[in-house]
């Protein structure tokens, strides 16, 4: 039974998702601010955490970059507003994916159901690249000889990449593969992921060696 922490400060909508979730057969561990939310977080680690923007005291944004510095736990944001600023904000502090609010259950439990498949498929046999390493059996990336952690998200769009060197993907491609989701995917998610990547296994972000872009087009993995 797949753990999910909900954080979420409005009661109506905290006992709703709590309870169509729950009926779904997951185990939902529910808190109402960004505080009680860490401190559940680091007593029982989720599978997945569904967290609101808006919240008391600690804000979502910052709620979401403690606990992807922390771990590896997957993270779908709740938005009430469809803001740009907000989107890419809540993407580049770490999230892997975002529902606008008002929320539909079943909209947020398919997405539930997307991050938590993309966080189990086994992957290829290990493989060297430069300074970074995949053990794409083992899931663990290391560059340098020091292990570079990452998010699942994150971990996936390097696996999607680096299996074909050279190929060219574009975002649409990637957001099919990777976040399993079709024409209306936002291609947003692809980029905020690809900057987070960058700062972890690039020497220099500005000057990517292994995730690189093909303007127009999309991304490939290199050295070539």
């Amino acid at each position: 039974m797949s753990r999910v922490l909900l954080i979420e400060d409005d009661a109506a909508v905290r006992q709703g998702l709590e309870l169509a979730l729950s009926r779904q057969g997951y185990r939902v561990d529910a808190a109402e601010s960004g505080e009680s939310g860490l401190d559940r977080l680091r007593t029982e680690p989720p599978d997945v955490v569904v967290l609101d923007l808006m919240l008391p005291g600690i804000d979502g944004f910052e709620v979401c970059r403690r606990i992807q510095a922390a771990g590896e736990v997957p993270i779908i944001m709740l938005t009430a507003r469809g803001d740009d600023m907000d989107v890419v904000a809540g993407l580049e502090a770490g999230a892997d994916d975002y529902v606008i609010k008002p929320v539909q259950a079943r909209v947020l439990e398919a997405r539930i159901r997307a991050v938590l498949r993309r966080t189990s498929r086994e992957q290829a046999a290990p493989d060297r690249y430069g300074d970074l390493s995949i053990d794409r059996s083992g899931l663990v990336v290391s560059r340098k000889g020091d292990r570079v952690g990452l998010t699942p998200t994150e971990l996936r769009l390097l696996l999607e990449l680096s299996a074909t060197p050279g190929r060219v993907h574009s975002r649409q491609q990637l957001l099919e593969s990777v976040w399993d989701q079709g024409y209306l995917g936002d291609s947003r998610l692809v980029d905020a992921c690809v900057q987070r990547l960058r700062a972890k296994i690039e020497d220099d972000s500005a000057a990517p060696v292994y995730v690189q872009t093909v303007r127009g087009f999309g991304y490939r993995f290199g050295p070539l």
